[in-house]
């Protein structure tokens, strides 16, 4: 404050300087605040575009400070920060979270340390795949040879065998058949799906499933009910009849695998404007995870290779079409493209 007895000595001209230094004080604060409110206001905008920019890259991204604390993170980082629990900020770093692989990294810059997490699965995956795909592709090429010797051997001897020991070659065939489907169907999944579709009678893809039914080992009574309108459906039969048998050798073992002594699996037509639809269901055991039902190589059945499915949408999809789960029953739909014409 201004000393009242130091106002009454000065003279005129004193205090009239006075107020004007006064003045010039305060427009000078209201100049100095008006800026600060500017430059205040760049900052928060500065701060929200980096803030879109953050939230906008595909990356999980935290800006972390050297107390640990987050100083800035966008959305993704928000759902993973349990990957910088596993973290030990020595570069770049492959974490598994969540059934996810994510390649870590980060960089120091004064005060604040930025890491950004990139989910590499799928790349991850089709490295895997390529080179399991290599060895399935030799493999299958191997074995094809004296599987295709011993299913000729088989027939032959099917001819020549007393009838009591026919059961016995039956199943040997049985057997064979399953072989040379698991080799069909590795070979196709490894050299990619190019289906000739043309216009067939659904009675054709019919066929194909009761002769896959009657080639099929199972222990258990199953019922297979197959319920086809007489039309015709734009596709290749060849593709899809492997797909009809996938479906088909899942539910029986999903019911060999059931406590039921008695299953059933059925076979239905139905369509829309855009897609003829074949729905698949059986009274097997519940689909235990359904992440990882098109996943090649992987199965959660006692049989199988994990191709089926796999092969199946690969197939479905070359056709411009769609599979579907069932949910509350067990089952599936799958949707086949109808004839462009």
């Amino acid at each position: 404050m201004i000393d009242k007895e130091l106002l009454k000595n000065l003279d005129t001209e004193d205090k009239n300087r006075l107020i004007e230094t006064l003045d010039t004080l305060i427009s000078q604060t209201y100049s100095v605040e008006e800026e600060y409110k500017a430059l205040r206001n760049s900052y928060e905008t500065l701060q929200a575009i980096i803030a879109q920019i953050i939230e906008s890259l595909p990356h999980a991204i935290w800006i972390r400070q050297e107390d640990g604390e987050i100083f800035l993170q966008n959305s993704s980082a928000k759902n993973l920060n349990q990957i910088l629990e596993h973290y030990t900020f020595s570069g770049k770093e492959e974490i598994e979270l969540q059934s996810r692989i994510y390649l870590v990294s980060s960089t120091k810059s004064n005060d604040k340390i930025l890491i950004t997490a990139t989910d590499i699965t799928d790349q991850k995956r089709s490295e895997r795949l390529a080179s399991m795909g290599q060895v399935a592709a030799h493999l299958a090429h191997e074995i094809r040879n004296p599987i295709g010797s011993i299913s000729i051997l088989s027939s032959t001897l099917l001819k020549k065998v007393p009838t009591p020991q026919k059961p016995i070659v039956l199943e040997i065939k049985k057997a064979i058949f399953r072989v040379e489907r698991i080799i069909k169907s590795t070979l196709l999944f490894t050299k990619g799906i190019q289906p000739k579709q043309t216009l067939f009678p659904l009675s054709a893809l019919q066929e194909e499933i009761e002769e896959a039914f009657e080639n099929y080992g199972y222990t258990k009574e199953i019922d297979l009910e197959i319920d086809f309108e007489e039309r015709m459906l734009w596709g290749d039969l060849d593709t899809l009849s492997i797909v009809m048998q996938n479906f088909l050798y899942n539910a029986i073992d999903a019911i060999e695998e059931s406590e039921e002594e008695h299953g059933r699996i059925s076979f239905a037509y139905a369509q829309d404007h855009n897609y003829d639809k074949i729905i698949v269901k059986d009274s097997g055991i519940p689909i235990q995870d359904p992440s990882i039902l098109y996943e090649p190589f992987k199965t959660t059945k006692t049989k199988g290779h994990g191709l089926g499915l796999a092969l199946s949408l690969e197939i479905i999809k070359a056709h411009d079409g769609k599979i579907t789960l069932l949910s509350p029953e067990k089952g599936f739909v799958i949707s086949i493209k109808k004839d462009p014409k």
